[in-house]
């Protein structure tokens, strides 16, 4: 079973970014160099050292061009127009026919494919590669309106690209990545320097390749470029989901660090996730649902199915209401299926709270704990009750304003669908629109069906 991996793009992306970080995640050095090897362009040795950046350990993966092969793409100056005036530099960002480039390589889609196929490359390794190139190719052919076969520039001809590229399809092939979730590419503000000229961000290629993939843009305070036409291209390529699950762990981290200076941090954070526990158990009940078999239980697609929940219980006469709330939110994200207060009336007429806690026999330990050392009770009542639970599974429907997510009860055959609280108010956040329209719409759609 293959690999999810999670891709933080609060500083951008690009090439030499994602292969450090993935690298750092434990992607084979060796295997990478072999590859590398077998390539048929030359002019580069690559260099793999740590670095720290604005505080922060990481990994630098750098490619080293020699003098015929330099395209300034990491010259500040050059990029920014300090200085340089009437220099003419071919920066990576370059596209054009054959004579633009000069003493360059004049290498399009066909030769950059040859490469690939004549390489020690597995076949899935040069399927994401060829990908990466495809979707970076018809960017930049839109963007000039030259045909896909006929153009020939430097983002993909270049040997710092192809080297970053191929790297990255190694480096994801051999970790066993098959799920990608990319939530947002961050881009900077300004222009940049290129071969045809000053021109803004996103470049056209990133900006091409963002509205061609539906990929999710969030333009920042940053002076610069965070997001190179390689980093979006290999995003488009990759990416099977913008969204994580609402609970998950981090089984490995991987931090790689960028070349450029800017305000933000410079790296890009890698992390190699799973679903927690929780889910997984919800995914499993799912599953036998909808697999009646798995449950062995012919009937259980609907019926309903029962199992045993503990509930916990105790009288606090003096907390204030805000250590309540702070016991609610601990005791949720121990593990709690559900928190309650009742307001109560004890001896001497007193008032205080019968605090409610609902959770698994296997979290009582965890969850008393907490319960006695964040308020004064000194004695806590169990009971085990059984439960009826209707089959029930998680969906993502479509909306206006994007997708939500919704839970979908079965009782007797018939569907009853509930929208996410949390969904829906992430999605009311970011688009600005009422909570309760978004709400209405998901419910209304359901019952028209």
């Amino acid at each position: 079973m293959g690999k999810t991996l999670y891709l933080e793009c609060y500083s951008g992306i690009s090439g030499d970014m994602t292969v450090a970080a993935l690298l750092d995640l434990g992607a084979d050095r060796s295997v990478l160099d072999r590859v590398l090897k077998s390539l048929k362009v030359s002019g580069f040795e690559t260099k793999i050292s740590r670095v720290v950046k604005s505080g922060i350990d990481a990994c630098d993966f750098d490619v080293v061009l020699d003098k015929e092969h330099e395209n300034h793409d990491h010259d500040m100056e050059y990029l920014h127009g300090y200085h340089h005036e009437g220099r003419e530099c071919n920066h990576a960002h370059g596209t054009g026919t054959a004579q633009d480039h000069h003493h360059h390589e004049h290498r399009g889609i066909k030769e950059i494919t040859y490469i690939i196929e004549h390489s020690a490359m597995t076949e899935n390794a040069k399927k994401i590669a060829l990908r990466i190139f495809e979707i970076l190719a018809e960017a930049e052919s839109k963007a000039h309106n030259v045909p896909v076969d006929q153009v020939h520039f430097h983002e993909v001809g270049a040997v710092d690209s192809i080297v970053d590229i191929v790297s990255v399809a190694v480096c994801l092939d051999d970790l066993d990545v098959t799920e990608v979730i990319v939530p947002v590419l961050c881009e900077g503000r300004g222009t940049v320097r290129c071969q045809h000229g000053i021109l803004p961000i996103p470049v056209p290629a990133v900006a091409n390749i963002v509205s061609a993939n539906h990929l999710h843009l969030k333009m920042t305070e940053v002076e610069g470029e965070l997001v190179t036409p390689t980093g979006a291209a290999i995003v488009a390529a990759v990416k099977t989901k913008d969204k994580l699950p609402e609970t998950f762990e981090i089984q490995k981290i991987g931090i790689g660090a960028g070349k450029r200076q800017y305000e933000c941090p410079g790296i890009l954070r890698a992390m190699i996730i799973s679903q927690s526990a929780e889910i997984d158990e919800e995914k499993a009940q799912t599953e036998e649902f909808k697999n009646p078999e798995i449950g062995n239980n012919p009937k259980a697609e609907n019926q309903e199915t029962k199992d045993t929940i503990i509930k916990m219980e105790t009288n606090i006469d003096d907390c204030s209401g805000e250590v309540l709330g702070f016991v609610m939110e601990r005791l949720m994200k121990a593990g709690a299926r559900d928190v309650h207060y009742v307001p109560v009336f004890m001896k001497k007429n007193r008032p205080a709270w019968v605090l409610n806690v609902i959770c698994k026999e296997e979290d009582i330990e965890t969850l008393q704990n907490i319960i006695f050392e964040e308020t004064t009770t000194i004695g806590i009542r169990y009971s085990i009750m059984e439960r009826t639970i209707l089959p029930r599974e998680t969906r993502t429907l479509p909306t206006p304003w994007g997708e939500v997510q919704v839970k979908v009860c079965t009782l007797n055959g018939k569907e009853q669908l509930y929208p996410e609280y949390e969904s829906v108010a992430q999605l009311s956040r970011e688009k600005e629109i009422p909570f309760t329209e978004i709400y209405r719409y998901i419910v209304l759609a359901n019952k028209e069906k």
